[in-house]
């Protein structure tokens, strides 16, 4: 892997400017920058490392259970995408501190190659949001941020865990910082032998071993009161074995490498902010059809990331903000008849928030993406919220998003096709929520059109082909009801309940798509007292239909499943868990062929310095 480019930009170094001497105190860096400027407008879910411990095999486990997304996964730790309301996994955006990191090749992302552990939160953004964070981001997007904050000193912690079928999980992490410097470091190892049997189907997860290891880094330096250069870099290897029916049934596995970097300089000032950034992303993938041979085919990805944020307060009621970026994205396949092949992608958008009151806003979002090869449509966003009363709040998003074709879809040999046009979509969601005491209820209603939807489908009987079909839809609903309380040595009470109803169309057939099921719903329980914390969490999951012709005979039948878990912190920093997984021992699949785990256990412990 040509790790020598990522370093570079460690080593890079902007030029500086002074803009007067107004003076912005900040106590904690965020590379994401968007992102509070989004949770202003849109509902957005978010995962904390301590909710993390609470579904620590891998990243597919724990949207599943702390999440909206249907999450498709080949068995515990196989290949897993997500599906946001109905939408495909190639129309959901993975952002790693504001840079989108889906796969040119594939145009998704491999959930179970994505680090689990490392992050400071996990931000979970349902609907579209092409304007600010680019192709793909047309069901929802799912943002992995990092966090430096200042003066807080020294810390570390460690987390280690000890699970069913030879799985073992650690995680290390170390902090410093003072009131011009903060650095955090972070690495976990994840390793699992996996082998696990399902009785119901006569099942054994023959050749289901993986492990993963993930480098986490980041530094920022306050250069003058009211700017920072910070870098913040992600180095992770992984190897996947497939799983097989048979023992003698010709073992295959799957490696891939992937570094990412990223440097940043920012201004802030009490009217105006600018962050300039320069990244870099690698990603390699090796396929081996047989563990004991040469590699059967792969390849390599590198893009150059360039892009500049800049917000002004016009008034202060008044807010502009305009977004510049380009990439270059260099690809090179081994055996996939891809070669050589490279693009340049620019976009410009621009925002405009007008802040009303203190309780009504609005933002308005144009972009203009110049795709090398792709003729790219003109995008837009409205959005405003409005707090009516202390008790009632509702916020309306329109938008119009897209995805270009991946470098597969239009290279690969056979099927690529070069004549693909961009996949389309208008949206709109209306999200009311009710507050009454400590019960929260959220309801949002939402239809998606998509025109253009790339599609592979049979050309020959030897071979798929990459295709646009005319028009997909979906539509539905997203509801969640908690409650929150905390009084005495009972320091945490968390109720939460959600249901998610989601029809999702081919128009030219009137089916439901393959993999949306109609119904899901999902609850959860967080309970404190004093050194003591208890879990549990709920997933009941309705029919699934896994063919275009919604064929039952081959559907995935309704399921629920049950997690529990207690822990306890002693001495304030040492705490020790115990979890079961799928208490009911029930039989459940999420695709064909590949059942997940009944029954299983895990064990672990944490310090924090």
């Amino acid at each position: 892997m040509d790790i020598k480019r990522s370093l570079l930009l460690l080593c890079s170094s902007y030029g500086s400017f002074l803009l007067g001497q107004e003076k912005a105190i900040d106590t904690i860096y965020i590379f994401d920058n968007q992102m509070s400027k989004v949770k202003l407008f849109h509902h957005v879910s978010s995962i904390t490392p301590q909710d993390v411990k609470k579904n620590s095999s891998n990243l597919s486990e724990l949207l599943r259970f702390q999440s909206p997304v249907f999450i498709k996964e080949n068995g515990r730790g196989g290949v897993s995408s997500p599906s946001f309301r109905g939408t495909t996994a190639q129309q959901t955006a993975f952002v790693w501190n504001g840079i989108n990191i889906n796969s040119m090749f594939l145009g998704q992302a491999d959930i179970n190659n994505i680090a689990l552990f490392g992050y400071d939160q996990i931000d979970v953004k349902a609907g579209g949001g092409s304007v600010i964070y680019g192709s793909g981001a047309i069901g929802g997007s799912i943002h992995l941020n990092n966090e430096l904050e200042f003066n807080q000193g020294a810390h570390a912690s460690i987390f280690s865990e000890a699970a069913s079928f030879e799985t073992y999980n650690n995680f290390i992490k170390g902090s410093y910082s003072n009131d011009k410097l903060s650095v955090k470091v972070s690495g976990n190892y994840s390793v699992s032998g996996n082998e696990y049997k399902v009785n119901d189907l006569q099942y054994t997860n023959f050749n289901g071993n993986y492990y993963n290891t993930t480098f986490n880094v980041g530094v920022s330096y306050k250069v003058a009161p009211n700017q920072k250069i910070s870098w913040q870099s992600q180095f992770y290897d992984s190897s996947q074995h497939f799983p097989i029916y048979e023992i003698t049934e010709t073992k295959t596995k799957y490696k891939t490498q992937s570094a990412r970097s990223l440097i940043s300089w920012d201004i802030n000032t009490s009217k105006l902010s600018n962050s300039l950034k320069a990244a870099y992303t690698e990603e390699n993938f090796q396929y081996y059809g047989n563990i004991n041979a040469p590699k059967s085919s792969g390849a390599t990805g590198k893009n150059y990331i360039f892009k500049n944020d800049f917000n002004y307060f016009i008034v202060p009621k008044l807010n502009v903000n305009v977004i510049g970026e380009f990439q270059v994205n260099q690809g090179e396949g081994y055996l996939s008849g891809i070669g050589n092949v490279s693009r340049n992608v620019g976009s410009i958008s621009g925002l405009l928030r007008y802040y009303a009151t203190k309780d009504l806003r609005f933002e308005g979002g144009v972009k203009k993406d110049f795709v090398e090869d792709v003729n790219s449509p003109l995008l837009f966003s409205f959005s405003g919220k409005w707090k009516a009363a202390n008790w009632y709040n509702v916020s309306l998003n329109v938008s119009k998003n897209f995805r270009y074709p991946s470098f597969n879809d239009i290279y690969y040999e056979p099927g690529g096709n070069r004549d693909l046009k961009p996949e389309t979509s208008i949206q709109a969601d209306l999200t009311q929520e009710f507050s009454v005491g400590g019960f929260k209820l959220r309801v949002t209603p939402y239809y998606i059109d998509v025109v253009d939807l790339i599609v592979w489908l049979p050309a020959t009987p030897s071979y798929w082909k990459a295709f646009n079909v005319k028009k997909s839809e979906s539509y539905g609903l997203e509801s969640q009801l908690t409650f929150a309380k905390n009084w005495g040595d009972h320091n945490r009470l968390k109720l939460g309940a959600g249901y998610y109803y989601s029809k999702s169309v081919n128009r030219e057939t009137n089916k439901q798509q393959a993999y949306v099921p109609l119904h899901r719903g999902s609850a959860h329980v967080d309970y404190g007292y004093r050194f003591l914390n208890f879990f549990a969490q709920g997933l009941i999951n309705g029919l699934t239909y896994t063919t275009t012709d919604e064929k039952r005979a081959e559907a995935i039948d309704p399921y629920f499943v049950l997690n529990a878990g207690i822990s306890a912190t002693l001495l304030k920093n040492y705490t020790l868990g115990f979890k079961v997984n799928n208490i009911t021992d029930t039989y459940y699949r999420t695709v064909s062929f590949y059942p997940l785990p009944k029954r299983n256990y895990s064990v672990y412990a944490s310090i924090n310095f």
